[in-house]
C-alpha cells in the first residue's frame, strides 16, 4: 500500500487501514456488522464497493474480516 496504490494488499496493511489510518476498533460485534453487510449482495455498500474494487477484493476483504473476528474473539 503506497500513495499512489492505497489498496491494502496484505491483511497487515489492511489492519493498520482500518485501526491507524482510519481509527476504528476492530471490536467482534463491528466485525460481525461488517460481514453481514458485505456478504449481502443487494445491500447498497457491498454494490458500492464491488462496483470500486471487484469482486475479487470483495472476497478477500471478506476474509480479512474473518480473520479479524478470530483475533478478536
Amino acid at each position: 500500500m503506497t500513495e499512489e496504490d492505497p489498496i491494502p494488499r496484505s491483511y497487515q496493511e489492511w489492519r493498520e487501514c482500518i485501526t491507524i489510518r482510519c481509527g476504528i476498533i476492530l471490536s467482534a460485534p463491528y466485525i460481525r456488522s461488517r460481514l453481514n453487510e458485505l456478504r449481502n449482495a443487494s445491500h447498497s455498500k457491498t454494490r458500492e464497493f464491488c462496483g470500486k474494487y471487484g469482486q475479487s477484493h470483495l472476497n478477500q476483504v471478506i476474509r480479512w474480516f474473518e480473520t479479524a473476528l478470530q483475533e478478536a474473539s
